[in-house]
């Protein structure tokens, strides 16, 4: 044991004891998951959260959110108000307790809110915590007057100030997120937007108005839906060709109620999203087991009542009957338990009950009531089994060939010493010449190489059997050896860091986007978990006398001459393009692009699965004219476009 270990101290003087909102501030990831813009953002949907609460119990139709000049954001709703007398034990106004303690909500015994989102009740008093500043006014529609308080890093500047009589009834709540908390202050629009959205679908008839004042012009969204899910489901399939239409079954009784919106596509991929009050469960639960269930079984007792299956004994499977299926699942319901901190999992197995008697009896009168409809429905998933079963022998027919899931590697891979997936990485590289050079450059005890030939199969409208015959793809799924689509395992996979190396031109971003409309299709969880990365090679070369340095952007490319230059203006610097990976030689590659110590990679991140979903089918697709507007509505965002 080394002295300086020797000498420090635990006694009772090393015991902290953090009051108040101190916590937050000292371990803000706790609360918020993390101090990157995600957790920036993360503040937004803590307090807009509490607006939609107030919808779902009744009292809230209007919610209006504006990121303000200065990054400071401002959240108002039309709802009750947060009450404002003194609180029964605490002796100060309600108000100050809900956003200056942790834990103290309308949301723990089931009167305040009969269904809620925000279990914890944290949200207001975390982003006051981590604020520079905060401002909240209540029109309370208790007693019919306006309140005030502001508040610095979650400790209020005075006692709650009642202003006067109003009319209005709601909170407006305004704040700036503290710098000394925050990597950055600038909100993701986009992000935001996304899940405002979603929002205003999950809540027929709330009426979300989001503003971003940043910029010269304000950019304004009308969000409000009142065909609820079943919008939702129409938004997320209107790049795609339906074979149905949107078929809606709901129920509600005193403690929960659940919905459920299908519609089927002419795609070959499933995406049903599940909700519990509002909140997003990534990982499923019992509301999704429910569903899944009752949707195979009421699909397999029709096709068989009317003959479509010629084998009284043949059954199809789950995914055959998913495949081409968009759904959502929205269930609410008074004590939602969710798995782990995240809450992404639903556990309240009453929901299984609830939505499967829902699906099987609903979805059963639907299907009597719309033969031609449910006969195309049906056509599309017997399809699916035949196709599946095409798979099933290409994937075997390519074990054979290929020797998958044996020790046999693809020809052309470069593997590492190394067997600890989570101590390896592979490049993807484009090209036999930059594979060349990636293979001399590489430290071969961790980093395998893996050069890629020609363009490969867009997989955006292709089966599994197409891919396991694919020349290009193949060797992918050998290197990886975690199988693709429903046998991925990601317990399977050889290497914990993929990075795709592709030049920086037109052709290496149609690679790279080829690359990973693959892994999102077919090996999804690789994104979920970060496995993925893009390299980032440099784009200039710059030389004076021996002195060689390179540059990532035009802006780097130029302050780099700058300071080449010194003080002597006319000191003539080299500079050259690099046109591709294989121009360099294997000792710049490794110092720029692979050596960990001086590399930049980009972790390929699937932040929101359903703009991803809307973005892979739009640019990957076989609709030109949703391509077309995507591109003319965009390009005048794109920066960087050697990247």
């Amino acid at each position: 044991m080394s002295e300086n270990l020797k000498s420090s101290t635990y006694d009772e003087s090393q015991i902290q004891v953090l009051e108040g909102l101190e916590a937050v501030r000292k371990r803000p990831g706790m609360y918020i998951g993390s101090t990157s813009v995600k957790g920036l953002d993360h503040l937004v949907y803590e307090i807009v959260d509490n607006a939609i609460d107030e919808s779902l119990a009744g009292y809230c139709k209007n919610i209006t959110v504006t990121i303000n000049k200065g990054n400071t954001v401002t959240v108002i709703d039309d709802g009750r108000g947060v009450p404002t007398g003194p609180h029964p034990k605490l002796g100060i106004s309600t108000l100050e307790v809900v956003y200056t303690i942790l834990h103290a909500g309308g949301k723990f015994g089931g009167e305040g809110y009969k269904v809620s989102g925000g279990l914890h009740g944290v949200g207001a008093s975390v982003v006051n915590a981590l604020s520079e500043w905060m401002e909240v006014t209540v029109y309370d529609s208790r007693t019919g007057r306006e309140y005030y308080q502001k508040y610095e890093r979650g400790k209020p500047l005075f006692s709650v100030k009642e202003i006067g009589p109003t009319d209005k009834t709601g909170t407006k709540v305004t704040f700036l997120p503290d710098k000394e908390i925050f990597e950055t202050l600038e909100f993701e629009y986009d992000t935001l937007l996304n899940r405002l959205r979603e929002q205003a679908f999950l809540n027929a008839g709330v009426h979300i108005l989001f503003t971003d004042d940043r910029g010269d012009e304000p950019v304004v969204n009308d969000l409000r839906y009142e065909g609820g899910i079943r919008s939702f489901v129409e938004y997320l399939n209107e790049n795609k060709t339906p074979v149905s239409g949107v078929i809606y079954v709901a129920v509600e009784n005193e403690n929960n109620s659940a919905e459920v919106a299908i519609q089927y596509t002419d795609t070959y991929t499933e995406n049903l999203l599940s909700f519990a009050n509002d909140i997003r469960t990534v990982d499923g639960g019992m509301h999704e087991i429910g569903f899944k269930i009752s949707l195979t079984n009421v699909v397999n007792d029709y096709a068989r009542k009317y003959k479509f299956l010629k084998d009284t004994d043949q059954n199809l499977s789950g995914e055959d009957v998913r495949e081409g299926m968009t759904a959502v699942i929205s269930v609410k319901l008074t004590e939602a338990e969710f798995e782990g901190q995240t809450k992404t999992k639903l556990g309240n197995s009453e929901m299984k009950t609830v939505v499967s008697k829902l699906v099987n009896e609903k979805l059963s009168e639907y299907f009597e009531e719309h033969p031609a409809e449910i006969r195309l429905i049906i056509d599309k998933v017997i399809t699916a089994q035949r196709a599946r079963e095409a798979a099933r022998k290409a994937r075997e027919a390519a074990r054979k060939k290929t020797s998958f899931e044996s020790g046999q590697m693809p020809d052309k891979l470069r593997d590492c010493n190394e067997r600890d997936p989570e101590l390896t990485e592979i490049f993807i590289v484009e090209g036999d010449s930059a594979g060349g050079s990636a293979t001399q450059g590489r430290d071969s005890r961790f980093q395998a190489i893996l050069p890629l030939w020609g363009k490969m199969l867009n997989v955006e409208k292709a089966r599994a059997d197409k891919i396991y015959g694919n020349d290009k793809l193949a060797p992918v799924i050998t290197a990886l050896g975690a199988g693709i689509g429903d046998e991925f395992n990601l317990e399977k996979l050889r290497y914990h860091k993929i990075i795709i190396m592709a030049d920086a031109d037109v052709d290496g971003a149609h690679i790279r986007t080829l690359l990973l409309t693959f892994f999102f299709r077919f090996m999804r969880p690789l994104l979920e978990h970060g496995y993925v990365y893009s390299a980032v090679p440099p784009l200039y070369k710059l030389t004076r006398g021996k002195t060689t340095r390179v540059a990532y952007s035009d802006e780097e490319r130029d302050r780099v001459s700058a300071e080449m230059r010194g003080d002597n203006p006319n000191v003539k610097i080299d500079i050259s393009r690099y046109k591709g990976l294989g121009e360099m030689d294997h000792e710049e590659l490794r110092e720029t692009t692979m050596d960990p110590t001086t590399r930049t990679l980009r972790r390929i991140e699937l932040d929101d699965a359903v703009a991803a979903d809307r973005i892979f089918n739009v640019l990957m697709g076989e609709e030109v004219e949703p391509r077309k507007q995507f591109i003319e509505e965009n390009a005048k965002y794109a920066v960087n476009l050697d990247y």
